[in-house]
């Protein structure tokens, strides 16, 4: 992959506690960093990262992540392990769209949906984008507005619903990540939230800018890097090298607090902070 774009998950205060609870119950998975903030971790060789982020947002169906099981993961096992004190949004069975499928929302408020079907790539785990309300009949333009920004994209999979244009799932590759969307024609009580956002590492100011310009083009520009694009979903655009300067243990504390007051990224301003 080129560019190793990642989902975060927002927690009250529970980040290290469900990052090593998924690194148990997942193969190929590891703690990478922990600190009071944020913890990095491995799940079935997938990056993500945890936020105790406090409790102003809470994390939402409407960005769900596929496990794409194969042979390599007892999906009865996992059903079982995240169902504890979670409930089951779909409970494990047979499904038109799969011969074993679940979608369960965990005991920390993360949504899961695990299919036996395999995945072609080594990304087991894809975040999962859900089209709903008002937003119901935008996969499509979503689809096409985030394939025209991230350089060298394609589309893999497309299936309209049955009755309409509209796109019920896509499967769409961003500069070799994958990320699925959906889309559900029913009304919902939930709706995106930035309690799950995608993270955007980039090279350079000019990488920066340009993400910050385009995603946000039509949406909101929040503080410290965070935007929601004209859908209502949450991104972050940051310095790949950002967790570094943050770490340094003489100029960490400068950088955070020079953070604190940007919207977009300023490299010079993190990498030497005054």
């Amino acid at each position: 992959m080129s560019r190793m774009i990642y989902p975060c998950l927002w927690f009250d205060d529970q980040a290290a506690e469900a990052a090593d609870f998924y690194t148990s119950i997942f193969p190929k998975s590891k703690i990478l960093e922990k600190n009071a903030i944020a913890v990095r971790f491995e799940v079935f060789g997938t990056f993500m990262m945890g936020l105790n982020g406090g409790p102003k947002y809470q994390q939402t169906q409407a960005s769900s992540y596929f496990v794409y099981c194969g042979t390599e993961v007892d999906i009865d096992e996992l059903y079982t392990s995240l169902l504890e004190g979670g409930k089951a949004i779909f409970p494990l069975g047979t499904y038109p769209w799969s011969p074993k499928y679940a979608w369960v929302t965990d005991r920390f408020g993360t949504n899961w949906q695990l299919d036996a079907d395999p995945v072609r790539s080594a990304q087991k785990i894809v975040p999962c984008l859900l089209f709903v309300n008002e937003n119901r009949s935008r996969a499509r333009e979503a689809m096409e507005f985030y394939l025209g920004i991230f350089p060298e994209s394609t589309k893999l999979v497309e299936a309209p619903h049955p009755d309409s244009e509209d796109l019920l799932f896509a499967q769409v590759k961003l500069e070799g990540y994958l990320i699925n969307l959906m889309s559900s024609m029913e009304t919902h009580d939930f709706g995106f939230s930035p309690g799950n956002s995608l993270v955007v590492p980039c090279e350079d100011q000019a990488e920066i800018d340009f993400f910050w310009e385009k995603l946000g083009e039509g949406g909101h520009y929040d503080r410290c890097g965070w935007l929601t694009d004209r859908f209502g979903h949450s991104w972050q655009i940051i310095p790949k090298d950002l967790g570094q300067w943050i770490s340094d243990p003489q100029k960490g504390q400068q950088a955070i607090n020079a953070l604190l007051k940007m919207d977009k990224l300023i490299i010079d301003d993190l990498k030497n902070p005054a």
